[in-house]
């Protein structure tokens, strides 16, 4: 949705102070790599002060030779650069009918940067995981009271788990973002990238990676970042993982007024977990009628394929209702209604945006 320029930071719109959570409009999506100063900022706690010469990383757990190691020695491991795509659980809660609590995320907590880093295998390896181990905790420096009635007592520090394999196969630990070294409101001096999944696994300001022989059912694992799950009659709470295929439209924007009886660029991007973006659909009278759409970028596992649609809008004057859908390599297409069941998170049901014709 258009947003009042007085609601803006920096050219992102500020969705909270403290702690501070700045989203990217969406419309101003133009690029495969979202920049630094665009990419939007997610903190459940004030961003944490890092000495980098006093930093260190601690592996411990369910390993036979634990250690810790500092920034320097991390740089002289062996790295890469991969393109991933994150996106915060909530993003398109301002979607949602009735409203419900959370960050009030329109179509712009997401973003592809390029990330540089160690793989996490690498640490793994070193510290010789234990035959027993199933998961690996990852801890950031960030940390506080909650304000939940079913907190724990005292201060929590962030964290989650990811199942070891996974761990093993693509988690990166990342310093650089862009080229550059991470800033502070992006994890500065080390952040965990977990390819394929919402971005609250992609712990910031990493500080503990814990191997464990058990499920991980910390507050941030089970009260919060959580979904229902059903087998049958039975529903379960299972922590948030993989991100679900989505397409969004970035112009034009929700509100925008487009020309009668002319040629209007539409585009957006589309992404998906763990595959490739294959098809992008463009329905421009609500639903009744679809056309595919022309990729722009080439298929990148785990980051987004923008897209474009030439639409020559009606001859009269009036409301149009855009939608966009994605298809990907898993042969996934978005489901057109909500799952309530996932609460208020995982939102990619279809999305239509409204524009008026004049």
């Amino acid at each position: 949705m258009q947003q009042d320029e007085t609601q803006l930071r920096g050219g992102r719109i500020v969705r909270s102070e403290d702690p501070l959570n700045l989203e990217m409009p969406f419309e101003r999506l133009d690029n495969f790599i979202t920049p630094i100063e665009s990419f939007y900022v997610r903190t459940h706690f004030p961003i944490p002060a890092i000495d980098r010469d006093a930093w260190w990383l601690n592996v411990e757990g369910e390993v036979e030779k634990p250690f810790a190691i500092n920034y320097e020695e991390l740089l002289e491991l062996e790295s890469r650069t991969i393109p991933a795509t994150l996106e915060c659980a909530g993003n398109n809660r301002n979607f949602l009918e009735p409203k419900v609590k959370g960050v009030q995320w329109d179509l712009g907590a997401v973003g592809t940067a390029a990330w540089t880093g160690i793989p996490l295998s690498i640490l793994l390896d070193r510290a010789e995981v234990k035959p027993g181990a199933r998961e690996v905790i990852l801890e950031g420096a960030d940390g506080g009271v909650l304000e939940d009635p079913k907190r724990p007592s005292g201060k929590v520090q962030f964290a989650r788990s990811i199942p070891l394999a996974k761990a093993r196969t693509d988690v990166l630990l990342a310093y650089q973002m862009n080229g550059s070294d991470l800033p502070p409101q992006h994890g500065f001096p080390l952040r965990a990238i977990v390819p394929g999944w919402y971005a609250m696994a992609s712990i910031k300001w990493l500080q503990r990676v814990i191997v464990t022989d058990r499920p991980f059912t910390g507050y941030y694992q089970t009260m919060d970042y959580a979904y229902w799950a059903r087998r049958g009659d039975i529903a379960e709470l299972v922590p948030l993982t993989e991100m679900q295929i989505k397409a969004e439209i970035a112009k034009p924007a929700q509100g925008e007024i487009v020309p009668a009886n002319s040629n209007v660029r539409v585009h957006g991007a589309a992404w998906t977990s763990d595959g490739e973006i294959t098809k992008v659909e463009l329905s421009t009278d609500g639903g009744s009628t679809w056309s595919e759409t022309n990729p722009i970028d080439k298929p990148t596992r785990n980051a987004w394929r923008r897209w474009e649609y030439t639409w020559h809008t009606p001859l009269k004057a009036g409301q149009a209702t855009l939608i966009a859908r994605a298809t990907d390599s898993h042969g996934c297409s978005q489901p057109a209604e909500r799952d309530p069941d996932r609460g208020t998170y995982m939102i990619n049901h279809l999305l239509p945006i409204s524009v008026e014709v004049r």
